[in-house]
């Protein structure tokens, strides 16, 4: 996928669902995988001609796991001109050593987002992008199907009224297959998790059972995101257009 085709998925996403207000200040969370360097060049491309003008920055939260170097993503913000910060905490100490998690990975996003918050309130931003695509989106449905028993998925916009922000996902038009080919073509300096859970999650088998089910069953996949898009699922804003 080249950028061009990045920047269309990503302004239809925003079209679609008002994500982008003129005077924005937007957070974008880097986490240092594919898909959320992949929403920063897909902002700061949007940027540059988008009718409603906004600000980018670019904040990762340092879980604190050894080995995590954020060197070259500093250089590629500072290349993009798109200030970078990066939040220094002890999340993987207090889940790992202290807590000894036997299933880490909802407590760790719990804290992680928290952090994240955090920070954005202090620079002053007032939206928030996260990276989930259109693989996301139809993994959590049926996450929530099988371990909640409710159809449901991530919002594209949602205001959280505690921290008066609002979070958006530019992305969710976006294949995850695509995304993988952006990163090969434009060299994304991707720094992968160290986290001794990644790789062992309820999204991995989620994501196993979406490829047979669409092996075994041509189409499905583009059908379970549509379900999703005219599921009328509580909380999810109204579509500008339906095409």
């Amino acid at each position: 996928m080249k950028l061009q085709q990045l920047l269309s998925y990503t302004r239809k996403a925003v079209d679609e669902y008002q994500m982008i207000e003129a005077g924005d200040r937007i957070a974008v969370g880097i986490s240092g995988g594919k898909d959320s360097l992949t929403l920063l060049y897909a902002l700061h491309g949007l940027k540059r001609f988008y009718p409603n003008p906004f600000t980018i920055e670019a904040i990762t939260v340092d879980l604190g796991h050894p080995g995590f170097n954020l060197d070259r993503i500093s250089d590629l913000c500072r290349s993009l001109d798109v200030p970078y910060s990066v939040v220094h905490t002890d999340i993987a100490r207090i889940i790992f050593e202290e807590r000894k998690e036997a299933n880490p990975c909802s407590l760790c996003a719990k804290m992680r987002k928290g952090a994240l918050n955090e920070a954005i309130k202090k620079t002053g931003c007032n939206k928030v992008a996260y990276a989930h695509h259109k693989d996301d989106i139809i993994e959590t449905m049926l996450m929530s199907l099988i371990y909640e028993g409710r159809f449901h998925s991530f919002s594209p916009r949602t205001y959280l009224d505690r921290m008066d922000l609002t979070v958006i996902r530019p992305l969710m038009f976006v294949d995850e297959m695509d995304i993988k080919g952006f990163e090969k073509l434009y060299r994304l300096p991707v720094e992968k998790s160290p986290c001794p859970a990644d790789g062992h999650t309820k999204r991995e088998y989620a994501k196993s059972l979406v490829r047979q089910l669409t092996m075994e069953n041509p189409g499905a996949r583009e059908r379970m995101f549509a379900a999703v898009l005219n599921g009328n699922i509580p909380g999810w804003p109204s579509r500008t257009s339906r095409k």
